[in-house]
């Protein structure tokens, strides 16, 4: 979640992670931990919060600034986008407990140090029958790392509908509108994307410092290739994206509005909450445990959501605010959902290669429980979480170079 710190691309060009592979792009392979020896106690209880300070302002980017764009450009599916596919993943095991399916991306998008992945999210947060488009899909989110080009964040597209173990693939610019209704143009969006969640056809992007990006699929646009160096319009009427053949436009955002300063909230990751009523979104923020000792709080929230019109859900005043909020102090959390109020936690643990597993899972019964930690159950650097209730599978996926593991475990077995 947190942006990767500048020894692991020293240690990646010295070849010290060489050892783990002789193929380029390739992970080790291993056993699945025991999840029974790795069970530890628990730990103290959350401090319940006045959920209430946490709210949000819906700002709309104007409609006539998409409809301009509209008539600009080629407006194309999702399932157009997931059948244009133009990478194939690599089948691999991730070595998780409970593992139920994983896949590898191909040996570039494994290696590579000019993007980082971190949300994930998939069609049965989209809808509650699990396909969008008639595809079931998968989607994550990367953002730039590169040190040149800010290229922002963009959306791998996965298509799981013919299996999970090597689906074809491609990657989706996200762009913000800017320019005039008469000569409309668009931008990269320059977030960490910790998290993403996507109901019907809207994706919720985290903005860490500002709440949630939304783009609406919609309005997927087709725009010009073979230029990885232009984005937005150019004078002579085409559209670029630094190569990429489809962008996501931002319709709106939900700004963070907490009462006070001191409530202010990281919004490191986000996902969907489809067993509560209504329907809800459940953020977290990250916090390492230097900064915790130092006196940083980290909370988790639940917002309502409207699936009338796939946004948040204002109170009977009209003010968008949590329903719920706790102050858990949880060190390295990535990612967390909740079913049937119990709460799910990714730790990321660091940056540690010397074992294959190395995230950690925790599990929380809100209000009142206990926190129970699961040591060593996910891969190394375990991100944004994503729940499918038709499959009973929790999805996750690995930040660091060839150890990005995309996978699902058993979420009814912790």
């Amino acid at each position: 979640m947190r942006a990767p710190a500048r020894r692991l691309a020293a240690v990646l060009a010295a070849g010290l992670l060489a050892c783990t592979t002789a193929v380029v792009g390739s992970v080790p392979a291993t056993a699945e931990p025991d999840a029974t020896a790795q069970q530890a106690a628990p730990s103290a209880a959350a401090t319940r919060l006045t959920a209430s300070n946490f709210r949000y302002d819906l700002s709309e980017t104007p409609s006539t600034m998409i409809a301009a764009l509209d008539a600009d450009l080629p407006n194309v599916s999702l399932a157009t986008v997931a059948n244009d596919g133009n990478r194939t993943g690599r089948s691999c095991t991730a070595p998780v407990v409970r593992r139920i399916a994983s896949f590898c991306w191909n040996s570039s998008d494994a290696g590579t140090t000019a993007w980082y992945p971190q949300g994930v999210t998939t069609s049965s947060d989209a809808l509650g029958v699990g396909m969008y488009d008639g595809k079931r899909i998968l989607m994550a989110s990367w953002y730039d790392h590169d040190g040149g080009i800010d290229k922002g964040v963009r959306i791998s597209v996965v298509d799981l509908t013919s299996g999970t173990s090597t689906p074809t693939y491609r990657h989706v610019l996200l762009v913000e509108p800017t320019g005039s209704e008469t000569s409309p143009s668009f931008q990269s969006v320059k977030v960490h994307a910790g998290g993403i969640m996507w109901y019907g056809n809207l994706l919720y992007v985290a903005d860490t410092t500002g709440g949630f990006r939304v783009f609406d699929l919609d309005h997927l646009w087709r725009v010009s290739t073979g230029d990885s160096s232009r984005i937005g319009r150019k004078a002579d009427g085409t559209f670029h994206a630094f190569d990429y053949k489809y962008v996501l436009p931002q319709t709106a955002s939900f700004l963070d509005s907490e009462v006070s300063d001191d409530e202010d909230l990281s919004h490191s990751s986000v996902s969907l909450d489809r067993s509560s009523t209504p329907d809800s979104v459940i953020v977290t923020e990250y916090q390492s445990q230097s900064s915790i000792d130092d006196g940083a709080q980290v909370r988790t929230i639940r917002v309502p959501i409207d699936y009338r019109d796939r946004y948040l859900k204002p109170a009977s005043d009209g003010i968008i605010k949590a329903t719920e909020a706790y102050r858990i102090d949880l060190e390295g959390v990535q990612g967390s959902t909740a079913i049937n109020g119990k709460f799910y936690f990714t730790d990321s643990d660091g940056m540690k290669f010397d074992r294959p597993a190395r995230g950690d899972l925790y599990t929380w019964d809100a209000p009142s429980g206990s926190f129970t930690q699961y040591s060593n159950a996910l891969t190394v650097g375990p991100e944004d979480l994503s729940y499918d209730p038709i499959r009973d599978q929790m999805w996750t996926l690995g930040e660091h170079p060839y150890r990005r593991w995309v996978y699902s475990f058993d979420a009814g077995g912790f």
